[in-house]
Protein backbone atom coordinates (compact mmCIF):
# COMPACT_ATOMS: atom_id res chain seq x y z
CA UNK A 1 0.00 0.00 0.00
CA UNK A 2 1.14 3.44 -1.10
CA UNK A 3 0.94 6.27 1.31
CA UNK A 4 1.45 9.67 1.04
CA UNK A 5 0.71 11.92 4.36
CA UNK A 6 0.22 15.70 3.58
CA UNK A 7 -1.14 18.16 5.72
CA UNK A 8 -1.25 21.17 2.80
CA UNK A 9 -2.92 24.36 2.63
CA UNK A 10 -4.48 26.50 -0.19
CA UNK A 11 -6.51 26.04 -3.01
CA UNK A 12 -8.88 23.42 -3.02
CA UNK A 13 -10.68 19.88 -2.28
CA UNK A 14 -13.75 18.37 -1.79
CA UNK A 15 -15.98 16.44 0.06
CA UNK A 16 -16.39 17.39 1.79
CA UNK A 17 -19.28 17.77 3.03
CA UNK A 18 -22.94 18.90 2.88
CA UNK A 19 -23.49 20.01 6.28
CA UNK A 20 -26.63 21.52 7.31
CA UNK A 21 -28.62 23.46 10.86
CA UNK A 22 -32.51 22.53 12.15
CA UNK A 23 -34.57 23.54 14.33
CA UNK A 24 -36.24 20.49 15.23
CA UNK A 25 -35.49 17.68 17.87
CA UNK A 26 -33.59 14.02 16.83
CA UNK A 27 -36.74 10.85 16.60
CA UNK A 28 -34.75 8.61 15.03
CA UNK A 29 -32.91 5.63 16.78
CA UNK A 30 -30.56 3.42 16.09
CA UNK A 31 -31.01 -0.65 15.42
CA UNK A 32 -28.58 -3.38 16.62
CA UNK A 33 -26.18 -3.35 13.59
CA UNK A 34 -22.80 -4.67 14.57
CA UNK A 35 -21.50 -7.93 13.47
CA UNK A 36 -24.69 -8.03 10.58
CA UNK A 37 -23.58 -9.90 7.79
CA UNK A 38 -26.34 -8.21 5.74
CA UNK A 39 -24.41 -5.86 4.11
CA UNK A 40 -26.65 -2.96 3.99
CA UNK A 41 -25.73 -3.23 7.98
CA UNK A 42 -22.22 -3.80 7.57
CA UNK A 43 -21.77 -0.84 5.15
CA UNK A 44 -22.12 1.84 8.20
CA UNK A 45 -19.63 -0.37 10.47
CA UNK A 46 -17.29 0.03 7.34
CA UNK A 47 -17.71 3.50 6.99
CA UNK A 48 -16.66 4.42 10.69
CA UNK A 49 -13.92 1.98 10.74
CA UNK A 50 -12.12 4.43 7.84
CA UNK A 51 -13.54 8.18 10.02
CA UNK A 52 -11.27 5.87 12.72
CA UNK A 53 -8.68 6.09 10.10
CA UNK A 54 -8.99 9.81 9.56
CA UNK A 55 -8.96 10.74 12.88
CA UNK A 56 -5.78 8.36 13.79
CA UNK A 57 -3.39 7.08 10.44
CA UNK A 58 -1.89 4.86 12.48
CA UNK A 59 -4.73 2.45 12.87
CA UNK A 60 -4.14 1.27 9.00
CA UNK A 61 -5.96 0.98 6.49
CA UNK A 62 -8.89 -1.79 6.51
CA UNK A 63 -9.10 -2.33 2.92
CA UNK A 64 -11.73 -5.13 3.30
CA UNK A 65 -13.65 -1.62 4.98
CA UNK A 66 -13.20 -0.07 1.62
CA UNK A 67 -14.37 -2.38 -0.31
CA UNK A 68 -17.44 -3.83 1.60
CA UNK A 69 -18.32 -0.06 0.68
CA UNK A 70 -17.68 0.05 -2.87
CA UNK A 71 -19.88 -3.23 -3.26
CA UNK A 72 -22.54 -1.65 -0.85
CA UNK A 73 -22.50 1.51 -3.42
CA UNK A 74 -22.40 -0.54 -6.67
CA UNK A 75 -25.23 -2.92 -5.12
CA UNK A 76 -28.84 -2.55 -6.15
CA UNK A 77 -31.74 -1.17 -4.11
CA UNK A 78 -35.23 -0.43 -3.08
CA UNK A 79 -34.17 3.02 -2.08
CA UNK A 80 -31.25 5.42 -3.06
CA UNK A 81 -31.35 7.10 0.82
CA UNK A 82 -32.21 5.66 4.28
CA UNK A 83 -31.51 6.55 7.71
CA UNK A 84 -28.07 5.52 9.33
CA UNK A 85 -27.98 4.12 12.93
CA UNK A 86 -27.20 6.89 15.21
CA UNK A 87 -22.86 7.08 16.53
CA UNK A 88 -21.99 9.43 19.14
CA UNK A 89 -25.02 11.01 19.53
CA UNK A 90 -25.14 12.02 15.51
CA UNK A 91 -28.14 11.68 13.70
CA UNK A 92 -26.93 9.56 10.22
CA UNK A 93 -28.38 9.33 6.75
CA UNK A 94 -27.53 7.34 3.31
CA UNK A 95 -27.68 8.93 -0.27
CA UNK A 96 -26.14 7.67 -3.69
CA UNK A 97 -26.25 9.50 -7.14
CA UNK A 98 -24.87 8.85 -10.41
CA UNK A 99 -23.24 11.51 -12.73
CA UNK A 100 -22.72 11.05 -16.31
CA UNK A 101 -19.23 11.70 -16.71
CA UNK A 102 -15.79 9.63 -17.05
CA UNK A 103 -14.01 9.04 -13.73
CA UNK A 104 -10.65 10.65 -14.85
CA UNK A 105 -12.95 13.56 -16.09
CA UNK A 106 -14.52 13.59 -12.05
CA UNK A 107 -11.06 13.74 -10.25
CA UNK A 108 -9.39 16.94 -13.04
CA UNK A 109 -12.80 18.54 -11.76
CA UNK A 110 -13.39 17.52 -7.91
CA UNK A 111 -9.72 16.70 -7.30
CA UNK A 112 -7.00 18.82 -9.22
CA UNK A 113 -5.09 21.45 -7.01
CA UNK A 114 -6.07 24.31 -9.33
CA UNK A 115 -9.30 23.88 -9.49
CA UNK A 116 -11.05 25.02 -6.09
CA UNK A 117 -13.57 22.38 -4.13
CA UNK A 118 -16.49 24.79 -4.36
CA UNK A 119 -16.71 25.06 -7.84
CA UNK A 120 -18.03 21.26 -8.32
CA UNK A 121 -20.49 22.57 -5.02
CA UNK A 122 -21.56 26.44 -4.95
CA UNK A 123 -24.37 25.58 -2.99
CA UNK A 124 -23.02 23.89 -0.39
CA UNK A 125 -19.86 24.94 -0.13
CA UNK A 126 -18.50 28.67 0.34
CA UNK A 127 -14.92 27.79 0.69
CA UNK A 128 -12.56 24.74 1.38
CA UNK A 129 -8.89 24.97 2.57
CA UNK A 130 -6.70 22.55 3.23
CA UNK A 131 -4.18 23.64 5.80
CA UNK A 132 -1.06 21.77 7.79
CA UNK A 133 -0.46 22.00 11.61
CA UNK A 134 0.51 25.97 11.68
CA UNK A 135 -1.29 26.67 8.94
CA UNK A 136 1.19 26.59 6.98
CA UNK A 137 0.73 27.02 2.56
CA UNK A 138 1.50 23.31 0.99
CA UNK A 139 0.38 22.10 -2.33
CA UNK A 140 -1.90 18.84 -2.31
CA UNK A 141 -1.20 15.63 -4.38
CA UNK A 142 -2.82 16.09 -7.84
CA UNK A 143 -5.22 13.01 -7.71
CA UNK A 144 -6.29 13.62 -11.52
CA UNK A 145 -2.69 13.31 -12.41
CA UNK A 146 -2.21 9.63 -10.31
CA UNK A 147 -1.87 7.14 -12.73
CA UNK A 148 -4.16 3.93 -11.65
CA UNK A 149 -1.80 1.59 -9.32
CA UNK A 150 -2.50 -1.74 -8.21
CA UNK A 151 -1.93 -0.77 -4.32
CA UNK A 152 -4.65 2.06 -2.70
CA UNK A 153 -2.71 5.46 -2.46
CA UNK A 154 -3.67 7.03 1.09
CA UNK A 155 -3.47 10.93 1.91
CA UNK A 156 -3.79 12.72 5.01
CA UNK A 157 -4.39 16.46 5.57
CA UNK A 158 -6.29 18.88 7.74
CA UNK A 159 -9.16 20.91 5.54
CA UNK A 160 -10.96 24.64 7.36
CA UNK A 161 -14.37 25.18 5.47
CA UNK A 162 -17.32 26.92 5.41
CA UNK A 163 -20.90 26.19 4.43
CA UNK A 164 -22.95 27.99 3.04
CA UNK A 165 -26.09 29.56 4.45
CA UNK A 166 -29.11 27.09 5.26
CA UNK A 167 -32.02 26.78 3.85
CA UNK A 168 -34.16 27.10 6.84
CA UNK A 169 -32.42 29.32 9.22
CA UNK A 170 -29.57 31.12 6.60
CA UNK A 171 -26.93 30.00 8.90
CA UNK A 172 -23.56 29.57 8.12
CA UNK A 173 -20.65 27.93 9.83
CA UNK A 174 -16.82 27.94 9.56
CA UNK A 175 -14.99 24.67 10.94
CA UNK A 176 -12.26 22.70 10.57
CA UNK A 177 -11.70 18.84 9.72
CA UNK A 178 -9.61 16.26 9.62
CA UNK A 179 -9.52 14.39 5.74
CA UNK A 180 -8.47 11.22 4.59
CA UNK A 181 -8.53 10.47 0.61
CA UNK A 182 -8.21 6.49 -0.66
CA UNK A 183 -7.66 5.94 -4.22
CA UNK A 184 -7.87 2.16 -5.06
CA UNK A 185 -9.20 0.14 -7.75
CA UNK A 186 -12.40 -1.88 -7.20
CA UNK A 187 -12.96 -5.04 -9.60
CA UNK A 188 -11.23 -3.14 -12.07
CA UNK A 189 -13.17 0.08 -11.76
CA UNK A 190 -11.35 3.08 -10.30
CA UNK A 191 -12.49 4.42 -7.49
CA UNK A 192 -12.00 6.92 -4.53
CA UNK A 193 -13.14 7.51 -0.85
CA UNK A 194 -13.12 10.93 0.46
CA UNK A 195 -13.15 11.15 4.48
CA UNK A 196 -13.92 14.20 6.51
CA UNK A 197 -13.73 14.16 10.49
CA UNK A 198 -14.59 17.40 12.31
CA UNK A 199 -12.18 18.21 14.86
CA UNK A 200 -13.73 20.86 17.51
CA UNK A 201 -16.95 21.81 17.31
CA UNK A 202 -17.71 24.43 14.87
CA UNK A 203 -16.93 28.85 15.31
CA UNK A 204 -20.57 29.93 16.49
CA UNK A 205 -23.39 30.55 13.40
CA UNK A 206 -23.32 33.11 11.89
CA UNK A 207 -26.17 35.36 9.72
CA UNK A 208 -26.47 34.03 6.16
CA UNK A 209 -29.11 34.58 3.46
CA UNK A 210 -29.93 32.89 0.33
CA UNK A 211 -30.36 35.69 -2.34
CA UNK A 212 -33.00 34.06 -4.93
CA UNK A 213 -33.38 30.15 -5.86
CA UNK A 214 -30.82 28.48 -4.10
CA UNK A 215 -29.67 26.55 -7.23
CA UNK A 216 -28.54 30.36 -8.32
CA UNK A 217 -25.61 29.93 -5.76
CA UNK A 218 -25.98 33.88 -4.49
CA UNK A 219 -25.48 34.53 -1.16
CA UNK A 220 -24.96 36.63 1.32
CA UNK A 221 -22.70 36.35 4.71
CA UNK A 222 -22.99 39.24 7.41
CA UNK A 223 -20.13 38.08 9.92
CA UNK A 224 -22.63 38.52 12.69
CA UNK A 225 -23.83 35.91 15.14
CA UNK A 226 -26.83 34.76 14.96
CA UNK A 227 -29.77 33.69 12.76
CA UNK A 228 -31.29 35.59 10.42
CA UNK A 229 -34.83 34.21 10.54
CA UNK A 230 -37.15 35.81 12.39
CA UNK A 231 -37.29 35.04 16.51
CA UNK A 232 -34.14 33.17 16.29
CA UNK A 233 -31.85 36.07 16.09
CA UNK A 234 -30.48 35.50 19.39
CA UNK A 235 -29.19 31.75 18.37
CA UNK A 236 -25.68 30.47 18.98
CA UNK A 237 -25.58 27.51 17.33
CA UNK A 238 -22.59 25.15 16.19
CA UNK A 239 -21.88 22.26 13.82
CA UNK A 240 -20.93 19.63 17.23
CA UNK A 241 -20.08 17.24 15.29
CA UNK A 242 -19.47 16.35 11.64
CA UNK A 243 -17.90 12.84 10.18
CA UNK A 244 -18.36 11.61 6.93
CA UNK A 245 -17.46 8.46 3.63
CA UNK A 246 -18.27 9.48 0.57
CA UNK A 247 -17.49 7.14 -2.25
CA UNK A 248 -16.88 7.36 -5.69
CA UNK A 249 -17.18 4.05 -8.05
CA UNK A 250 -16.73 4.07 -11.91
CA UNK A 251 -19.73 2.26 -12.92
CA UNK A 252 -18.73 1.07 -16.38
CA UNK A 253 -20.69 0.84 -19.37
CA UNK A 254 -21.26 3.12 -21.99
CA UNK A 255 -22.22 6.13 -21.15
CA UNK A 256 -19.49 6.54 -18.66
CA UNK A 257 -20.82 7.21 -14.95
CA UNK A 258 -19.58 7.46 -11.93
CA UNK A 259 -21.99 6.95 -8.97
CA UNK A 260 -21.55 8.63 -5.74
CA UNK A 261 -22.24 7.22 -2.05
CA UNK A 262 -22.66 9.36 0.56
CA UNK A 263 -22.55 8.16 4.86
CA UNK A 264 -22.83 11.21 7.19
CA UNK A 265 -23.35 12.17 10.33
CA UNK A 266 -24.30 15.48 11.88
CA UNK A 267 -24.80 17.24 15.58
CA UNK A 268 -25.66 20.65 15.43
CA UNK A 269 -27.82 22.69 17.09
CA UNK A 270 -27.53 25.19 20.24
CA UNK A 271 -27.40 25.22 23.95
CA UNK A 272 -25.12 21.80 23.66
CA UNK A 273 -28.53 20.40 22.25
CA UNK A 274 -28.52 18.39 18.69
CA UNK A 275 -31.54 19.74 16.65
CA UNK A 276 -30.68 17.60 13.56
CA UNK A 277 -32.84 15.43 11.98
CA UNK A 278 -32.17 12.60 9.34
CA UNK A 279 -34.44 13.97 6.93
CA UNK A 280 -32.82 17.61 7.09
CA UNK A 281 -29.49 15.52 6.11
CA UNK A 282 -30.96 13.72 3.36
CA UNK A 283 -31.94 17.33 2.03
CA UNK A 284 -28.70 18.54 2.28
CA UNK A 285 -27.42 15.54 0.40
CA UNK A 286 -30.03 16.57 -2.27
CA UNK A 287 -29.07 19.95 -2.58
CA UNK A 288 -25.00 18.61 -2.81
CA UNK A 289 -26.18 16.38 -5.38
CA UNK A 290 -28.12 19.02 -8.06
CA UNK A 291 -25.90 21.08 -8.52
CA UNK A 292 -22.72 18.38 -8.67
CA UNK A 293 -25.01 16.98 -11.21
CA UNK A 294 -26.12 20.43 -12.76
CA UNK A 295 -22.31 21.42 -13.30
CA UNK A 296 -20.48 17.81 -13.90
CA UNK A 297 -23.01 17.41 -16.80
CA UNK A 298 -23.60 20.70 -18.12
CA UNK A 299 -23.11 20.56 -21.98
CA UNK A 300 -21.06 24.18 -21.63
CA UNK A 301 -18.83 23.46 -18.71
CA UNK A 302 -15.28 24.48 -19.58
CA UNK A 303 -12.48 22.07 -19.91
CA UNK A 304 -10.68 21.58 -16.93
CA UNK A 305 -7.76 23.40 -18.93
CA UNK A 306 -9.98 26.56 -19.20
CA UNK A 307 -10.73 26.57 -15.56
CA UNK A 308 -7.35 26.34 -14.52
CA UNK A 309 -6.48 29.08 -16.96
CA UNK A 310 -8.75 31.44 -15.09
CA UNK A 311 -8.02 30.41 -11.55
CA UNK A 312 -4.21 31.30 -12.92
CA UNK A 313 -4.81 34.54 -13.66
CA UNK A 314 -6.71 35.55 -10.75
CA UNK A 315 -3.72 33.73 -9.28
CA UNK A 316 -1.02 36.27 -10.88
CA UNK A 317 -3.01 39.08 -9.59
CA UNK A 318 -1.75 41.55 -7.07
CA UNK A 319 -2.61 41.10 -3.26
CA UNK A 320 -4.85 44.93 -3.61
CA UNK A 321 -5.93 44.11 -7.28
CA UNK A 322 -7.43 40.89 -6.15
CA UNK A 323 -8.77 42.42 -2.99
CA UNK A 324 -10.53 45.08 -4.75
CA UNK A 325 -12.35 42.23 -7.27
CA UNK A 326 -13.40 40.36 -3.55
CA UNK A 327 -14.77 43.50 -2.24
CA UNK A 328 -16.89 44.34 -5.11
CA UNK A 329 -18.26 40.78 -5.08
CA UNK A 330 -19.13 41.39 -1.13
CA UNK A 331 -20.81 44.87 -1.34
CA UNK A 332 -22.82 43.43 -4.69
CA UNK A 333 -23.84 40.23 -2.18
CA UNK A 334 -25.17 42.96 0.14
CA UNK A 335 -26.92 45.55 -2.22
CA UNK A 336 -28.61 41.80 -3.32
CA UNK A 337 -29.88 41.16 0.01
CA UNK A 338 -31.35 45.02 0.71
CA UNK A 339 -33.11 44.83 -2.06
CA UNK A 340 -34.65 41.22 -1.76
CA UNK A 341 -35.27 42.42 2.09
CA UNK A 342 -32.95 39.74 3.35
CA UNK A 343 -31.54 43.46 5.37
CA UNK A 344 -32.39 46.39 6.24
CA UNK A 345 -30.50 49.90 5.90
CA UNK A 346 -29.62 49.44 9.24
CA UNK A 347 -27.97 46.24 9.56
CA UNK A 348 -26.00 47.85 6.04
CA UNK A 349 -22.43 48.52 7.93
CA UNK A 350 -19.27 49.66 6.83
CA UNK A 351 -17.05 46.75 6.80
CA UNK A 352 -13.82 45.82 5.65
CA UNK A 353 -14.67 42.79 3.65
CA UNK A 354 -10.93 41.47 3.17
CA UNK A 355 -10.20 41.90 6.41
CA UNK A 356 -8.24 38.41 7.47
CA UNK A 357 -9.68 36.51 4.43
CA UNK A 358 -7.10 34.22 3.41
CA UNK A 359 -5.91 34.88 -0.21
CA UNK A 360 -7.08 31.80 -1.30
CA UNK A 361 -10.63 32.02 -0.02
CA UNK A 362 -11.04 35.28 -2.19
CA UNK A 363 -9.66 32.87 -5.16
CA UNK A 364 -12.00 30.55 -4.47
CA UNK A 365 -15.49 32.88 -3.70
CA UNK A 366 -14.50 34.77 -7.26
CA UNK A 367 -14.19 31.57 -8.89
CA UNK A 368 -17.51 30.39 -8.20
CA UNK A 369 -18.63 33.92 -9.96
CA UNK A 370 -16.26 32.52 -13.11
CA UNK A 371 -18.46 29.37 -13.18
CA UNK A 372 -21.84 31.02 -12.97
CA UNK A 373 -20.35 33.27 -15.89
CA UNK A 374 -19.68 30.39 -18.10
CA UNK A 375 -23.07 28.05 -17.68
CA UNK A 376 -25.18 31.12 -17.95
CA UNK A 377 -26.04 32.55 -14.41
CA UNK A 378 -26.20 36.01 -13.17
CA UNK A 379 -22.90 36.76 -11.57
Amino acid sequence: MKIVNRHFHGVTRRLSTVLIFILVTVSFRSPAWAGSSDISASAPVAAMKLVQLCINPKTGLDFQAVTTLADYVLSSKSKRETALPQFQDSSGAYSEFDTRIAFPNLLEYSYNPLIPSALTRPSSMRYSLWTGPQGESKNMPDLSKMPAAAEPVVIHGLQRDSNTPDLTTGVYHEYDLKRTLILFNHKGRRSLVSISKQIRPSDVGKKGAILGNDDQWNYYYSGEPGSSMTGLGWVKSYIYDYFSVIVYVDSGGSPATVRTGVFQWLRAGWSGINFVKTGHILDGMKRFARDSKAILEAPNLPAPVQVVSAYQRLLGLSHPDLTEKYIALRLAQQSSALQAGKITTKEVKKQDFSAKVPREQMLEELMVEYLKTTLGKHS
